[in-house]
Parts: C-alpha cells; structure tokens; sequence
C-alpha cells in the first residue's frame, strides 16, 4: 500500500475526497428536495392560517409580533387551546409540545386557575392600582419556595434580569457584568455568539464560555466585575446543562470579588420544588424568576438577599424607581398563587420531572446512532439534528445544528400531530397524557426511518 505522502497517494486521497464532496452534496439535494415537498404540504394542509398571515402583515412586520413564532413559508395561526391541546385555524389538532415556552405548565383551562381568573374578575378587579393584600401572599409563598428574603414582582423574565442587573450595579457600585455564550436572558439580553444587535449596555458585558471552570474563574475574579448571570441550563440555547462543578465555581468567584451572583431561573424553576438552585446546591445573591410563576398570565420577579434588595426599598431616599402599571395585577397575584400552593405542590414537581426524565431517556434510546439528539432536565427537553448526533453538549460552541433537518423535522411532527417550536424546543405540560409521550417517540422513529439516508451517521 502506498505511503501517504507518495506520488500515488496523492490521486487516492483526491479521489476520496471527490466522493466526500459528491456524497455530501447529495444528501444536500435530497434534503433540499424532502424539504420543499413538506412545505408544500404545509402550504395545502393550512390555507386559513396562510390567508390570516397575509391578512396581518398588512398591520404587523412581517405580520407578526413575537420574531420565535415566524416560520417560513407562514406560521400556523391557533384558535383556542384546551388541556394538553391547541386547535389552529384550519381544524387540525395539536399535542401541544411548545408549552408556551414552559409557562402553559398547567395546560391550556385548569379548572381551578379558571375559577381563580373568574372570581377574580367578579369579586375584585382586574387591576386596582394600589397595593393589594394578595401580593404579599403571592410573595411569602414563593420566598418560602425559593428560599429568598424579599421579592418584587414585574411582568415579563426579561425585566426581572434587566431590574436584577440594575440593582446589582447599585449595590455594588460597578457596571460590568460576566454572561456566557449561548445564553438568553430576555428580549434585549441575548449572547448567542455575542452581545445581540438589539442588547441593551454592550460595552458593558464580559461574556464566557459556557461550562469553562477556568476560564470563568479568570472572568469573574476581577475587581470590576458588579454581577454574575447565568441560566443553570441554558433553555433558548437548546437545554444546555451547566455542570454542579461550574455553577458552583461561578457562586464561589462571585463572592470572592464581592460581585452579584444572578441566577436566571425564569424556566429552570419549575425543575423542582424548589428550582434548580436546590438541586445543585446553589444560594444565589439573586433569583430571577417568570413563566408559569403567574398563573399563566404575563409575569416575572426578582427577589434574594435582604441588603440587595433594599435598593429598591421607596422609604428610602435614595432607592431605585421601579415601577409598573401591571407589576401587582389582580389576576397574576391569585391565579399564580393558586397554581403554586395547589397545583405545582412538591411533590408533583418531582413526579412531574420524573415522568419528563423517563420521556427523554426513552426518545434518546430510539435515536440512538443517528444525527438526531436530545438534552434537557426533567420536563425541558430540546431537540438537536448535528453531523455526530451529540447529545453530551457543554457549549453551544460544541455543536453545529442541521437547520434544514430540523425544519424537515418541524414541519412533519405537524403532520403527525404534535406541535413544537422550529428550534426543537419540548415543554411538557402537567395535562399532557404517557400515551402521548409514546406516540412521539413512535413519530419520531418513523420520521427517521423515512428518511434514514438524511439522519444516519
């Protein structure tokens, strides 16, 4: 045989690398051609839904006012939802696997976060612009369950961080603040591969590698550093997990410099009774904290140390504003307090969990050897189409995700009746029935022996 680097090899490993590039590109064509067959299946399946969009890009860009929810060729547009399903405009039935984005925990018409809006409406009001007596209630409860001093409420994850952030900036009387790669705070706190175009303060972010013990080491211990934020698994970023040994270092750093430890549990709270701090074994400076946490209804909060959040304290003359005309609204203080005291009690939160980690290890196990993959933690699980099929992933750096399988994959779960967002993220919801889960798992098999020439490794 001859040696590598001899005349005759040298037209061998040309030849080698001509059927690499001849292979890749048609698997590239077929790709392309079972792509566009789906979307013209899409296209006849959903002409009510295409009429609508054309109908609201006359008032909207782009006939839309959530970017997540645009997908070519035009979004399916929802009528109602009910329990574990969503009903869209053309009469096709849905497993609902998006979960708003881990808010609908509860499902679409609990009964008793139904009775809670209803009695609210009719006994209350719907927004009294004062105080009211049940947002303490509201607040002693959470505090209890995530074990922090105070809280303030908001209405949205994004403006916990961005209040979280400025209060950190006080109290410690610096500006710059430690972020990862990967990570999604909220709509103008983005790093996907950088400081995002519409991000807020960007000469103002120190950003790191996501799951690097030393290099975040080298980040954080400076004497500039106001705050640490992190998500314990990065949820728009593809349930990425960030290891016990990270987030552990990252509190530890934090403190040793005097900077704000800011963990970001907007969609990780629901991991467990107590968030996923309390599983890891973390004491956050701050938590942040939204989603599901209001009943269903637009919410976020911020809450932690006593000393930090005294920032915000009005009785003093110094204090941060931070205002809001729904911060305390009526039918996020009850409906949210209803769904944690009596329907996401402790002990549902670890059967719930349970159940997604059983639906992830049996759809792992069906995918086994091919380029599909999937991470998450409990009932948060995001699915990956890549050249090795990883599934043990550190960084969004250690990935390179196959859009066009996942759309191919998007648009044919559609068609089997199941209902997930484009970038393969699945939130189970507490209503959404085992016999679904394995229905799933079934499409999903069925889905990559279609097209096995596409998926095999």
């Amino acid at each position: 045989m001859p040696k590598a680097d001899s005349p005759v090899s040298q037209p061998v490993a040309m030849a080698e690398v001509g059927l690499q590039v001849k292979s890749l590109q048609k698997t590239s064509d077929a790709l392309s051609t079972a792509l566009a067959a789906a979307k013209e299946r899409f296209s006849k399946r959903n002409p009510n839904s295409k009429e609508i969009f054309e109908g609201a890009c006359d008032h909207l860009p782009g006939g839309n006012t959530r970017t997540l929810l645009y997908t070519a060729p035009f979004p399916v547009c929802m009528k109602k939802g009910e329990a574990y399903q969503v009903f869209d405009e053309d009469g096709h039935v849905y497993t609902d696997f998006v979960g708003e984005l881990t808010a609908a925990l509860y499902g679409h018409s609990h009964p008793l976060i139904q009775k809670s809006l209803i009695n609210t409406m009719q006994s209350i009001g719907l927004n009294l612009g004062a105080t009211i007596q049940q947002e303490n209630v509201h607040a002693k409860l959470i505090c209890e369950r995530f074990n922090l001093s105070k809280i303030r409420f908001c209405n949205s994850g994004t403006e916990a961080n961005l209040h979280a952030l400025a209060g950190a900036r006080r109290f410690t009387g610096r500006r710059k603040v430690v972020v990862f790669y990967g990570a999604y705070h909220g709509a103008v706190l983005g790093f996907w591969d950088g400081v995002q175009e519409n991000g807020v303060d960007k000469a103002e972010w120190v950003i790191g590698k996501y799951n690097d013990i030393e290099g975040a080491k080298r980040l954080i211990e400076q004497d500039d550093i106001a705050a640490v934020l992190v998500e314990g698994m990065q949820g728009a970023g593809g349930c990425i997990s960030g290891t016990n040994e990270f987030l552990l270092q990252l509190q530890t750093s934090a403190k040793k410099v005097g900077a704000i430890f800011i963990l970001d549990e907007v969609m990780t709270s629901r991991l467990g009774p107590g968030g996923l701090q309390a599983i890891v074994g973390l004491n956050p400076d701050i938590t942040t904290l939204g989603k599901y946490l209001g009943g269903g209804l637009a919410f976020g909060a911020f809450g932690g140390r006593t000393d930090i959040m005294a920032v915000y304290d009005p009785r003093s003359a110094n204090s941060l504003a931070h205002s809001g005309t729904f911060n305390n609204n009526t039918l996020a203080m009850y409906a949210g307090h209803v769904g944690l005291s009596e329907i996401w009690t402790s002990s549902v939160a670890v059967e719930f969990n349970k159940r997604g980690d059983a639906f992830r290890a049996k759809l792992q196990a069906a995918i086994a050897g091919t380029k599909m993959s999937v991470t998450g933690q409990g009932a948060l699980n995001a699915v990956h189409f890549s050249e090795g099929g990883k599934t043990e992933i550190a960084c969004s750096d250690d990935i390179s995700e196959d859009w066009g399988l996942k759309d191919l994959f998007f648009l044919e779960m559609m068609e089997d009746s199941f209902w997930i967002t484009r970038r393969g993220s699945i939130a189970l919801m507490l209503p959404t029935p085992d016999s679904e889960m394995d229905r799933f798992i079934e499409c999903v098999g069925r889905f990559l022996q279609r097209h096995k020439d596409l998926v095999a490794l």
